[in-house]
Formats: structure tokens, sequence, C-alpha cells
């Protein structure tokens, strides 16, 4: 499994209220959700996020509630994966729950720019900034993981077994 995308950068600590904000919980779909995804922090992001797009992060992304819409925007916006330092626990869990990869690399979080163009393979957790010809080691997705991730989450890979 591969992805490569442009870079939207971010800092420590975004929450769960940043990344899909709680007056929005009223809409059910993924679709209606991701037209908010980080307004409150980027007004700009669902303009510009393309798919195969990336987030960097540094710490703790994702803490705050421990809502599964969190990952599902992101997802459903079009972003292939997201590098950050640290996950915030409970986002780790949903994220692959819901099939969207993350990659835990304090030197790509630090080193990766806003508007870097990245290509992750998260068969051996290699990160390749093309952009500045650099490479990081996250850490690889175990090969269950893999599963889960390409059945799109949890609930996909049980229904196909």
């Amino acid at each position: 499994m591969q992805a490569k995308g442009r870079v939207f950068k971010y800092g420590d600590n975004v929450d769960t209220d940043v990344i899909i904000p709680a007056r929005y919980l009223n809409m059910t779909k993924g679709e209606e959700l991701a037209k908010h995804c980080m307004e409150d922090i980027d007004k700009e992001f669902v303009n510009k996020v393309q798919q195969g797009d990336i987030i960097v992060a540094q710490k703790n992304f994702g803490c705050g509630s421990s809502r599964e819409h969190a990952p599902l925007v992101i997802k459903c916006a079009g972003v292939s994966c997201v590098i950050a330092e640290t996950f915030a626990r409970i986002f780790y869990r949903n994220a692959i729950n819901i099939g969207l990869p993350i990659i835990e690399c304090a030197e790509a979080s630090k080193a990766i720019e806003a508007g870097d163009e990245v290509e992750i393979d998260f068969d051996s957790g290699m990160i390749h900034n093309i952009t500045k010809d650099e490479t990081y080691k996250g850490q690889a997705f175990p090969p269950f993981m893999q599963k889960i991730i390409s059945a799109g989450g949890l609930v996909n890979y049980i229904n196909e077994k």
C-alpha cells in the first residue's frame, strides 16, 4: 500500500473539535461532514484539499472527544494519510477502524512543510519527501492492520471474512 499527495501542515494538539466542529454532528453522511473538515483551524482546507493529499501534524493529533467522526471526515475529504509525531490513543484506534492510514514519525512531522509532495510506503513505513528529497522512517503497519485499512475499515474487513 502506498499514498502520495501534497501536505497540509498543522501543529500540536489538533483536537477533534477542530477536525469536525460539534455543531455539525447532526449530519450523518461522511461526505456532508467532510465539507466542514478542519474549518475552525484552516478555513480554506476543504477548498484546497485534493484526493490523496496528506495531513502532517506535531504531537497529540486527534485529542479531545472520542468521536469517530474525526477520522471519518478526514478520509471523506480525500486525505490519504495523516502523519504525526504522536496521536491521541482513541483517534488512532478510530482511524484504523474506519480505514484511514496514520503513521507516527517525529522526524517527518518536524521536517515536512506545508505544500511539500510526500510519498508513503505503508509496508515499510518509509516516508519520502519528494520536494526536499529526504526520507524518514515511520512505523510500518503490521499485516493485519494493512488488511483492515485495505478493506476500508474494520466493519468491511469483518464482513469480507
